[in-house]
């Protein structure tokens, strides 16, 4: 059977606040990748086709990960997040918070006043943003064998919402949940593609590397 495997990238920099200095693997990001690898190698999984955006924490995730050359396609690129947060507290004083715990509550403030146009001047409106993930879903498809997609947690959480029919609450908490390296699989389901695996980390689920379930 034909599926898509998700991956969310390895940590990043997380104490970046900006886009360009965010965007690079951790040394614990680099070694998250090589875990996950080397499970998907133990367990003799198979992918012929490999894709990725353009990021470099996603072309670095599928390096360490070992995987082949991915085709890389910018559609599959996080929303740029710091730019929109930048915007959001030159237009609303909304400030982009220092913790996980502000950053909760940040993150569905400023999904939601994306949405509905409050933000001015965005890299892209959220529209634009569900529709090229809709259709970089539907062209990888199921034909050719299993694909599998290193990417960022944004585009997974809309990837979820758009085969679950998720409203935007819901896939705040969604894009909240998700870990780096973590495994999301998409199966065909009648005419459908629909979830069967969500936020998976069998490579770092043992005593010694849980440390290394990070979110951010």
């Amino acid at each position: 059977m034909s599926y898509i495997t998700l991956v969310r990238h390895g940590q990043a920099n997380s104490a970046a606040r900006d886009e360009g200095n965010y965007d690079k693997l951790s040394d614990l990001g680099h070694q998250q990748a090589r875990w996950l690898g080397a499970h998907l190698k133990e367990n003799q999984a198979f992918y012929p086709r490999v894709y990725s955006g353009t990021l470099t924490r996603h072309i670095e995730t599928a390096a360490s990960m070992g995987l082949s050359e991915p085709i890389r396609d910018p559609r599959l690129n996080e929303v740029e997040y710091f730019r929109m947060s930048q915007l959001f507290k030159e237009q609303h004083g909304e400030p982009l918070p220092e913790t996980r715990e502000g950053f909760i509550e940040h993150l569905p403030k400023t999904f939601a006043a994306w949405q509905r146009g409050e933000i001015e001047d965005t890299p892209e409106t959220f529209d634009e943003f569900e529709t090229r993930v809709g259709d970089v879903l539907r062209e990888i498809g199921t034909e050719g064998g299993p694909a599998i997609v290193v990417t960022s947690g944004g585009l997974i959480s809309m990837v979820v919402r758009i085969a679950m029919g998720l409203d935007l609450a819901s896939m705040s908490r969604v894009a909240l949940a998700i870990m780096n390296t973590s495994l999301h699989r998409l199966h065909p389901i009648g005419p459908q593609l629909s979830p069967v695996l969500f936020n998976a980390v069998p490579h770092l689920e043992a005593p010694d590397r849980r440390y290394a379930q990070t979110h951010l």
